[in-house]
């Protein structure tokens, strides 16, 4: 309907955010919403390097001396800001605007942000080689800074994402894409999902961009989720690791690694434990074996489920609902109000609430214990320390089930990972070098 507008009164800045809400509301391209940033350049996507340090702000790493260095989203924006205006002072407010976003901050807050910066730089308040404070004025990066840079629309075409279609082995039709060059990753996400929308979500794309940066990234929607075909009431697990096979089968894809989140564990477990010769390597992030309705404790009643209170007050999807507000911050309770309704809008386009409670009912019942330790890829699980909803008992469970399973577990109490999360760096990290080291490995011998 709409191919774009002009900001009125770009000078005001209490117009820019509930404007930047609208475009995301009406889905309209990310350069129609302040044409005053793109040419000041904060829209392009760029690669930072100083004192022996990259900064990529498109897949938001950070390394130095080639090692990757896991940063909490404040440090990286920190360092951002500094790299982008090397050589100049930025002044305590003009950090808290980019930075905190005009929030009130205290001095200690700003005070431990830059020197966590330091430290990842390799500097120390005292030499000062990198980061140099000026008395009353602000910081400094002195350090000599040289960038690449790449718009985001030359990114998106380099690297925009194709989407096609496969039949699984009942017929059932699964959208499917690829993005970027080099080793394959086959992504399997939550049922929650629609290609397109994550693609461009603020939530989930800088996920993508840090897993396709060096690899060819596939990832698909499961049956009855997003661009796929509905679920059938009588659907299993048996047939979600056909959707798996079909898909890695339709990439072309021989022998590959598998990075599951959630329910997609169990899918990946199954097949991993079927399809022993396909898989290269599995990384498993807060997946679980068992669903919710299998484990010690479990109400058998729908009235205490609040997935089934939710649905039933008819507000799947709805951002204004009280229902579906509690529920996405249960799911996500280190996010901002945005990022709860960015989540909120990416709901309401995965699919129906009739099709989300046929999959719960599926996901609440799974059950593939049995099948771990027929698992013999090398395997990293990783499982959020305080996640709400599947807690990290049942990570631990996974790990000790697979012959020789590697665990870590990260300071976060988010479901599953966001740009936002302060462990986004550590999970992206230790699934990349883990992907790296074992990837050609031989299949574990029991």
């Amino acid at each position: 309907m709409f191919d774009g507008f002009n900001l009125p009164d770009i000078g005001n800045p209490r117009l820019k955010k509930p404007f930047r809400r609208l475009c995301d509301f009406l889905d309209l391209p990310e350069e129609t919403v302040d044409p005053s940033e793109k040419d000041a350049g904060i829209d392009r996507d760029m690669r930072y390097f100083f004192a022996n340090c990259e900064l990529n702000t498109a897949s938001r790493t950070f390394l130095r001396d080639g090692e990757t260095i896991p940063l909490e989203p404040q440090v990286f924006d920190l360092l951002h800001l500094l790299a982008e205006r090397a050589g100049q002072v930025v002044s305590k407010d003009e950090l808290i605007d980019a930075v905190w976003n005009g929030r009130i901050v205290s001095d200690a807050t700003i005070s431990a942000r830059i020197n966590a910066a330091r430290t990842a730089v390799g500097d120390n308040g005292k030499d000062q080689r990198v980061i140099r404070t000026v008395s009353r004025r602000g910081f400094e990066m002195v350090s000599d800074v040289s960038g690449e840079t790449k718009s985001k629309a030359s990114l998106t075409s380099e690297r925009g994402q194709a989407v096609r279609y496969t039949p699984s082995k009942d017929g059932t039709n699964i959208a499917w894409s690829s993005v970027g060059e080099g080793p394959p990753i086959l992504y399997a996400w939550h049922h929650i999902s629609h290609l397109e929308k994550d693609w461009r979500s603020k939530l989930l794309r800088p996920i993508f961009d840090a897993l396709s940066e060096n690899h060819r990234l596939v990832r698909y929607d499961i049956r009855g989720s997003g661009l796929s075909d509905p679920i059938n009431p009588k659907d299993t697990l048996d047939n979600h690791v056909d959707d798996m096979l079909a898909v890695a089968d339709a990439a072309g894809l021989d022998r590959f690694p598998v990075v599951s989140v959630l329910q997609s564990a169990a899918t990946a477990i199954r097949f991993c434990s079927l399809h022993p010769e396909r898989v290269s390597s599995l990384v498993i992030q807060n997946g679980y074996a068992r669903g919710r309705a299998t484990r010690e404790g479990a109400s058998d009643t729908a009235e205490s489920d609040p997935f089934i209170t939710l649905l039933k007050s008819g507000g799947w999807g709805d951002p204004d609902n009280g229902f579906m507000r509690a529920w996405a911050t249960m799911v996500l309770p280190m996010a901002s109000f945005e990022e709860t309704t960015d989540l909120i809008h990416l709901i309401s386009h995965a699919g129906s609430g009739e099709n989300a409670l046929l999959q719960r009912q599926l996901i609440d019942r799974l059950n593939v214990l049995e099948d771990l330790e027929r698992v013999q890829t090398p395997t990293l699980v990783i499982h959020s320390r305080m996640c709400p909803i599947h807690p990290a008992t049942e990570g631990r469970k996974v790990a000790a089930g697979i012959p020789g399973a590697e665990f870590l577990e990260v300071d976060s109490s988010n479901t599953f990972l966001v740009a936002s999360d302060p462990a986004f760096q550590e999970i992206m990290a230790h699934t990349l070098e883990f992907l790296g080291r074992t990837d050609g490995q031989k299949i574990l011998q029991s």
